[in-house]
């Protein structure tokens, strides 16, 4: 069988009202190009969704990863869509896009991306979450949940093909270089790292075989951008059941919301609440944070779905609970640990208030 590319592409290219959610001409506009390339048969099936004011392209190929002429295709599609967007003066039309010309590679340019390649399985469930108003640093707990603690995922102590444990790859966002770390022997080790969410990010994970498990965004538009330019609402896919966490294994850790960095202006701490697609429209403070989950199986490149993954009534306390503790950690208003310490708001617009108290420092 041919292997399966499969990618989730994502971009900030207007906001719909503010920053809250995604223009309905958007998504028609990304949905009629992405059509056209499936008739034309670069992509083999694909489906548009949005998460806040992002924009999740998710589609197959047999290109492979970081394929040029699949970049060059998301591209065209944001551009086209910033168009729309600024024709109807949506909010930070375009943010996400850096450059003014495609380069070869999305990468580096602004929008997020998480590719895997794959050879499908006898049945092949994937899911696919999006996340708006926070960092690509908001997968590391979740992840380490899935992949590596046994009180979340029971397939890591009953289930022979998990037993053996998975392999990290742990990036460095500042220094730009990846640590390769395995569970459980360097587990230690690894809640060392990607406990500092906002340096280290969980890039992907792998079987100790190499074979692919888990892939996420890691690109930080703040710091190729070298200005804040808003969060970058990472992406991240996950491969589900034999021999790796069951769907349910891979839902169950946001049934706890956990502090991530984001919400306004990309400068505080707040809960990641699970919502269905349809309460993915973060207004209060815009936020809080807001995640979604999309279910897919694939046939033979086909996606057959999406189920919405979080529309499910047993997350309806994970939404409680998040509710609450954004009426508690609000009302610290511009106080830490609310706001984010000053070493996390370098790329924020805070410099520019520094830089004019600068000369009445004594």
């Amino acid at each position: 069988m041919d292997k399966i590319t499969f990618s989730v592409i994502k971009a900030d290219i207007g906001g719909y009202v503010g920053h809250s959610s995604m223009h309905p001409d958007l998504i028609e506009t990304a949905e009629k190009a992405l059509q056209k390339h499936k008739d034309q048969n670069l992509i083999i099936d694909f489906h548009v969704s949005h998460c806040g004011d992002d924009l999740e392209l998710i589609f197959t190929h047999h290109k492979g990863e970081e394929d040029k002429e699949i970049h060059k295709m998301t591209w065209d599609i944001f551009v086209e869509g910033t168009n729309v967007a600024k024709s109807l003066k949506l909010y930070g039309a375009g943010q996400d896009l850096l450059s003014d010309a495609f380069s070869g590679n999305i990468k580096g340019m602004g929008p997020g991306c998480a590719e895997m390649t794959i050879e499908e399985r006898k049945s092949e469930p994937v899911i696919v979450f999006a996340a708006d108003k926070t960092s690509p640093g908001a997968w590391n707990m979740p992840l380490y949940k899935m992949f590596a603690d046994p009180f979340n995922t029971i397939g890591l102590v009953i289930d022979p093909s998990m037993h053996e444990g998975f392999t990290f790859d742990v990036l460095d966002i500042f220094e730009n270089k990846t640590v390769k770390l395995n569970t459980p022997e360097d587990t230690y080790d690894l809640l060392c790292l990607i406990g500092a969410s906002e340096h280290y990010i969980i890039k992907a994970i792998y079987k100790k075989d190499g074979t692919i498990a888990a892939v996420t965004s890691t690109q930080k538009v703040n710091l190729i951008a070298g200005r804040y330019v808003g969060k970058d609402d990472p992406v991240m896919t996950i491969r589900c059941q034999s021999g790796f966490p069951a769907v349910g294994e891979v839902l169950e850790p946001f049934s706890m919301p956990h502090m991530v960095a984001g919400w306004m202006r990309g400068s505080h701490w707040g809960p990641i609440m699970p919502v269905s697609v349809k309460d993915a429209h973060p207004t209060r403070f815009d936020g809080p944070p807001r995640v979604i989950a999309l279910g897919f199986q694939l046939n033979n490149g086909s996606l057959v779905g999406p189920r919405d993954m979080f529309a499910d009534v047993s997350f309806d306390l994970a939404r409680q609970q998040s509710n609450e503790i954004a009426n508690y950690i609000r009302r610290h208003g511009p106080f830490e640990p609310h706001r984010l310490p000053l070493s996390d708001m370098e790329y924020t617009t805070l410099p520019h208030v520094l830089s004019k108290l600068k000369d009445r420092f004594k």
